[in-house]
């Protein structure tokens, strides 16, 4: 086959040639690693400000789901998840890092169990909504819909959690549970509306965070 002729794939572009847009970044295992463990920091973190006391079921009003809602809008699914992750293993560990300054196995006997366990899987939820919403929406976009993931993840996974976990571990009817958990909501809505807010500042300032990746 004459050179003309000859396939082109895997050449340099030519001279006023466009190169190829790559919306994809390649994988960094160590900056993803790091970005999990800042995040579960910065949920350890935000556990310190004083809990709030709400209703009788013993379950505070805490910023630990601030955290978790801002790792799963930042990172995406699968780190959002490794982030919250580590966070609630570390606490289980015995790190003082759950809310109280408490930590070890013994709080998956407490009233909160339900929310802390679902901490992982409600970033996982957050994220993949986050992740669509930042590839597919234009920035104007952003701070609504990722409202609208955060409030997913609360209302889909973190509630119904932790209203099945204190049913088993204070013995209340789901009617009970749920009265116990509807107190948190409005917190919790308003929370997500912060954390849309930071999230879609800090992706305006690195756009590349939760590009689709090869």
């Amino acid at each position: 086959m004459p050179d003309e002729h000859r396939s082109n794939i895997g050449a340099p572009p030519r001279d006023g040639e466009a190169a190829p847009v790559r919306r994809a970044r390649a994988a960094n295992p160590a900056t993803d690693a790091a970005l999990v463990g800042v995040f579960a920091a910065l949920i350890a973190v935000l556990t310190f400000a004083p809990p709030i006391p709400v209703g009788n079921a013993g379950v505070p009003i805490t910023l630990q789901t601030l955290g978790v809602a801002l790792a799963g809008l930042t990172l995406g699914p699968w780190r959002g998840a490794a982030a919250a992750g580590l966070y609630a293993a570390l606490g289980l560990l015995g790190l003082p890092i759950l809310a109280g300054f408490t930590g070890g196995l013994g709080a998956l006997a407490g009233p909160s169990a339900g929310y802390l366990l679902s901490f992982p899987v409600t970033a996982l939820v957050t994220g993949l909504i986050a992740r669509g919403v930042l590839r597919r929406t234009s920035a104007g976009w952003w701070v609504p819909l990722l409202f609208v993931a955060a409030a997913a993840g609360s209302v889909l996974v973190n509630h119904p959690m932790g209203i099945v976990g204190m049913m088993i571990n204070m013995e209340l009817s789901f009617g009970e549970a749920f009265l116990a958990d509807i107190v948190f909501w409005p917190g919790d809505l308003a929370k997500s509306l912060v954390g849309a807010a930071a999230a879609a500042l800090i992706h305006r300032a690195f756009p590349d965070l939760l590009v689709r990746r090869r």
